[in-house]
């Protein structure tokens, strides 16, 4: 049976099919589109709207937070600076502190370049050794 919205069984199907690193970046791409949102609404001064996605943007840091493997001393420190983006965002929710909300965004859009750019290497190192990155 076709789905009554191709939109969301294309997203479904993305989620469903997507590796681990995959989710991952999907995570920060989400986490950055609800920043944006709140920046939009702070703005236009809606608070219903800044509220929502502002804890949207909340939620995704705390997944990012408890998917950490701790046993990585990395994880460590990425722990402290989600701890910190989420402190943050609760902060900007509070004050409508653009300033403070364009600081996460700069840290989450970091981190997702660079996870970007080690799903990349990963798939060139894959290919390199003659693996097909099934």
């Amino acid at each position: 049976m076709a789905s009554a919205n191709p939109y969301q069984a294309y997203r479904t199907n993305a989620v469903t099919t997507a590796s681990p690193g995959e989710l991952t970046l999907m995570l920060y791409n989400g986490c950055l589109k609800f920043i944006n949102l709140a920046k939009v609404a702070i703005e236009a001064k809606d608070i219903e709207v800044k509220n929502t996605n502002i804890q949207k943007a909340q939620n995704i840091v705390t997944e990012l937070m408890v998917t950490l493997n701790m046993d990585m001393e990395i994880s460590k420190n990425m722990m402290a600076l989600y701890d910190y983006a989420n402190r943050s965002l609760i902060e900007v929710n509070i004050h409508n502190d653009l300033e403070k909300l364009k600081e996460v965004e700069e840290l989450i859009t970091e981190f997702r370049d660079t996870w970007k750019q080690a799903i990349q290497m990963n798939r060139q190192m894959q290919h390199a050794v003659g693996g097909n990155g099934v």
